[in-house]
């Protein structure tokens, strides 16, 4: 098993692109910009003597931990936005099937991106579309066709949540339902959005958990893989 150890810092798991198909990726939030910088350093040079390979992703990273994995890998992309660094920043040649991601409101952009850009770093055709919460149903209702290409889904919506029964209601495909943070104090922090999307009664949707943008992302992205 190829493991990096970076004392103190982090243990990397190198194999895990060829275990699983997929690399690790970085969680940035909780780490210093030095610790970040180090494990940025680890995996250019894992990349470079052909020790793993594949996109690094760090999730979470703010401005700091950006200029830090900017400076050990060159030319990442970073979106401020989803919060995302991606190295290299062009994502492989697409294959398998669409992802679809769906975005409640433009509230919830930030979880929907970074689950969009996930996808699309992992490998996929990905199609992001903003603000098709169910308070106008006919946005949604408007988007058929493209629901209907989609080989996985994944719904981002705060507030109550609804949008990820209703989607699963009319899509062929598998559903993966993100709650957000994003509601007033009765959403309790994204609670009630969590809750509604683990009850829905439409059958096919997977739920993970509140924020979790690239949770959603990958999992969508292995679905479409088949």
């Amino acid at each position: 098993m190829a493991e990096s150890s970076l004392d103190g810092v982090a243990e990397l798991d190198l194999a895990r692109a060829t275990r699983r198909g997929y690399p690790e990726a970085v969680y940035c939030a909780g780490k210093t910009a030095e610790q970040v910088r180090a494990i940025a350093r680890r995996i250019a040079d894992a990349h470079a003597s052909g020790e793993t390979s594949g996109t690094a992703l760090f999730t979470r990273a703010s401005a700091e931990h950006a200029a830090a994995v900017l400076g050990e890998l060159p030319g990442a992309l970073h979106d401020e936005v989803a919060r995302l660094v991606a190295w290299p920043a062009e994502p492989p040649s697409p294959t398998g099937g669409l992802v679809v991601v769906l975005c409640a409101g433009t509230s919830d952009l930030p979880v929907a991106q970074e689950a969009a850009l996930t996808a699309r770093h992992l490998g996929r055709r990905v199609e992001l579309v903003v603000d098709v919460g169910v308070a106008g149903i006919h946005r949604v209702l408007a988007r058929r066709e493209l629901i209907d290409r989609a080989g996985a889904l994944v719904v981002v919506a705060g507030m109550d949540g609804a949008l990820a029964s209703v989607v699963a209601g009319l899509a062929k495909a598998p559903v993966v339902a993100v709650p957000t943070s994003v509601g007033y104090g009765a959403a309790f922090g994204g609670l009630a959005p969590l809750l509604t999307m683990l009850n829905a009664c439409a059958p096919g949707v997977g739920v993970v958990n509140i924020d979790n943008g690239y949770g959603g992302g990958h999992l969508a992205a292995q679905i479409a893989a088949r």
